[in-house]
């Protein structure tokens, strides 16, 4: 049964879900949200390099490898559950059954909210496929006509996380979170990507940038709160509310 506080992180390959959500995992696993990540693929054909390079390698050798790392730094986040897909990638691709498989994920897990990627992102075209399936899969999870009987989606938020150069992406972050309480875990579980440790350092350096824009955008000197590290979401959906603050 679904927790009455959940939610649903959709990633592309098994290490997005680190660099650009990990913060908001943490937190709100912290919070007691049950957090379930689903990985799509293992990124193991594009982003694997630092494993190819090893004399040797195996496909199935490089997945079992990023299934490895996505697990310790899901340990490392106190993610609830993470389910591998392994649908392939570069390019990924669902078909109907795939996608009815993602809807049984997220009717059975009713998230308060989903993450996924950016819609746009010419440097990687799974990741915009990605958030494309995610709001497909949550409009049919919306249906009645599918599956009658089950209970059917409500209208979760869908936040996209950052990408890796969002001056390209046409990503417009409007909320930032402030994660600062949970950084340890978040730095833990990006040092467990070993396959992508070049990485590391570009994603802590993002999370401080972002810490700089909570505060700006929370009062700066006039008395905002003090953000050292952050994340920034962009919401697709109309936000509804019963006062503007």
């Amino acid at each position: 049964m679904a927790s009455n506080k959940s939610a649903l992180v959709i990633s592309a390959h098994a290490a997005d879900f680190v660099w650009r959500a990990g913060g908001a995992i943490a937190l709100h696993q912290k919070k007691g949200y049950e957090v379930t990540v689903v990985c799509l693929s293992y990124g193991e054909r594009g982003e694997s390099a630092k494993l190819w390079k090893q004399e040797g390698m195996t496909l199935e050798r490089v997945k079992a490898a990023r299934r490895v790392e996505a697990e310790n730094a899901a340990q490392a986040l106190d993610v609830h559950d993470i389910q591998f897909f392994d649908l392939g990638d570069y390019p990924l691709n669902l078909d109907r059954d795939a996608k009815f498989r993602l809807v049984d994920v997220i009717r059975a897990v009713q998230p308060k909210f989903m993450m996924s990627h950016s819609q746009y992102d010419p440097y990687n075209t799974d990741h915009m496929y990605t958030t494309e399936v995610a709001m497909e899969c949550r409009m049919i999870a919306q249906a009645w006509g599918h599956n009658p009987g089950e209970k059917v989606l409500g209208a979760p938020q869908l936040y996209l996380f950052e990408p890796h150069q969002s001056e390209q992406m046409g990503w417009k972050p409007n909320i930032f979170l402030d994660i600062s309480e949970v950084w340890d875990k978040k730095r833990a579980a990006i040092e467990c990507m070993q396959g992508q440790e070049h990485l590391w350092n570009f994603y802590t350096n993002v999370a401080e940038n972002r810490g700089n824009h909570f505060r700006r955008n929370s009062g700066g000197q006039a008395g905002g709160t003090p953000a050292k590290y952050a994340e920034g979401f962009q919401a697709i959906y109309p936000q509804t509310v019963d006062e503007l603050t």
